[in-house]
């Protein structure tokens, strides 16, 4: 058998237990303001040990000053005639004479008749209280009011918490993707942001800002995403050593941006190309040669393929140069062919035609039907053989070649499966590169009947979309403006 005093004994000591182990200070006082209760973050806050407290009325003489003991006395006492709890700021001192600001939480301690007995006070330094009220406002400010994305990802990778604006982004609402498998929100860049969130977990976060290509499922047809994205380890304070809880992920769209950064690197690019084909076509003394020159500095990041087509005398399209065929992407450089005088057989409607009769550019590109899956490899083919072009071939795009009023030829460019299709952009520079080699071919006495001229120019008038002989291809024409698509 226990002593019957045992049990008691344990309350008292679980209860000392849990007021020494409280992370704020705490005193109690009873109702003449004898201070009864002590614990030891209140020892280590102010320094005063229990022995030093415990006993004394008030804190006058030892823990405030006179003019401050008073006064923090009678607003601690006064609670046993208010109901809940009330917070105030007192100013105490520590043992070695530092006056220090505390934020007190104070309520009535009632006895087994219901009459309060005492007070009982929970403080803590103000400073510190404030840090925990600004992480606590700048949470709330992040999941409710910020304009960048914020997801809190769990340690299995799947949303725990996240703001409205990273709903938006993703295209589902707030509380429909927690818990959810990134790979079900993204149908693109699911997989490196899933490595960089198992980075951060095991490394903690990089020193530096990632940009993410994403495309969310909820939006298949989009283009893709640049969200510019932030990654914070969270773990938790309360181990001994850190245990990951998870990563914040903190992200913004970046898109436009990221686009303008391409677009500007790529005029240069092609800028810095057209010079150097100038320069080295200059040093030719063949002209043909110096038409093919600037189709081989064009190719480079522009096209997997060119075709030349001069006009004979009849005003027919004659193959001039090409690249040989090949792998998409590794051609070899533009070559002129043997000549042989036999017009080439385009079908009626092939772009080339188009660009002919419309005095501008002509863009095709083969769509799957009704937009669906990409088009199998034997279709792909049968299109491009249709065409007379490589094997391979996705999207095409022909522009005339014009100098001195006069129409000289076409030049083709051909791109894979692998790139996107030609847009206005790459149409203008096309154009660029057409006037250089329709001069060349011109100093080299090519391109139809001597002296003829036709009506029009580069200005003449623009075709709209026609078809170029096969379902599924798509055309557009273009006179000095951007080459429309159909």
């Amino acid at each position: 058998m226990q002593p019957s005093d045992a049990q008691p004994k344990s309350d008292e000591q679980l209860l000392a237990a849990l007021l020494d182990g409280m992370e704020a200070g705490l005193c109690a006082l009873d109702r003449d303001g004898v201070i009864t209760h002590w614990n030891a973050e209140a020892a280590r806050i102010l320094g005063w040990s229990s022995d030093d407290a415990v006993g004394r009325h008030g804190f006058e003489g030892w823990a405030a000053r006179s003019a401050d003991a008073k006064e923090a006395e009678r607003r601690l006492l006064a609670v046993m005639d208010a109901p809940g709890r009330q917070v105030n700021e007192f100013a105490l001192l520590t043992k070695d004479g530092r006056r220090v600001l505390v934020r007190t939480q104070s309520a009535a301690v009632a006895g087994e008749d219901g009459k309060p007995t005492g007070v009982y006070c929970a403080f803590s330094e103000v400073h510190a209280q404030i840090d925990l009220e600004r992480s606590i406002a700048l949470s709330e400010a992040l999941f409710s009011d910020a304009t960048w994305g914020v997801v809190l990802i769990d340690a299995d990778l799947r949303p725990a918490v996240a703001n409205a604006r990273a709903g938006q982004m993703l295209g589902t609402g707030r509380d429909a993707l927690l818990g959810r498998p990134l790979g079900e929100l993204l149908s693109l860049g699911a997989e490196e942001l899933e490595n960089a969130l198992q980075h951060v977990l095991a490394e903690g976060a990089p020193p530096g800002v990632s940009d993410l290509w994403v495309r969310p499922r909820a939006d298949e047809a989009a283009r893709r995403r640049c969200w510019r994205s932030g990654f914070v380890r969270l773990g938790s304070p309360l181990g001994e050593e850190p245990v990951p809880l998870g990563v914040g992920w903190l992200f913004s769209d970046v898109t436009r941006q990221k686009n303008a950064e391409q677009e500007n690197a790529q005029v240069r690019f092609r800028h810095q190309q057209l010079h150097r084909a100038a320069r080295a076509a200059a040093e030719c003394e063949d002209p043909v040669d110096a038409a093919v020159l600037h189709l081989d500095f064009a190719l480079a990041g522009f096209a997997d393929h060119a075709l030349l087509d001069v006009l004979d005398d009849a005003g027919r399209p004659v193959r001039l140069a090409a690249t040989p065929e090949g792998e998409p992407g590794q051609p070899g450089p533009c070559q002129a062919v043997e000549p042989h005088g036999i017009p080439l057989g385009y079908p009626t409607g092939h772009p080339v035609l188009q660009a002919l009769e419309r005095l501008g550019t002509v863009r095709a590109t083969l769509v799957a039907p009704g937009g669906g899956e990409p088009a199998s490899q034997a279709r792909v083919d049968a299109w491009a053989a249709a065409r007379l072009w490589r094997p391979g071939t996705t999207h095409g795009l022909a522009t005339v070649l014009r100098s001195r009023g006069r129409t000289v030829g076409a030049v083709t460019f051909l791109r894979g499966s692998g790139r996107r299709p030609f847009e206005p952009a790459d149409a203008a520079y096309a154009e660029d590169v057409a006037a250089r080699v329709a001069a060349a071919l011109d100093l080299a006495g090519m391109g139809g009947p001597a002296g003829s001229r036709e009506d029009g120019g580069l200005g003449g008038p623009a075709g709209g979309s026609g078809g170029d002989g096969e379902p599924g291809g798509l055309t557009g024409g273009s006179g000095g403006g951007e080459p429309p698509v159909a």
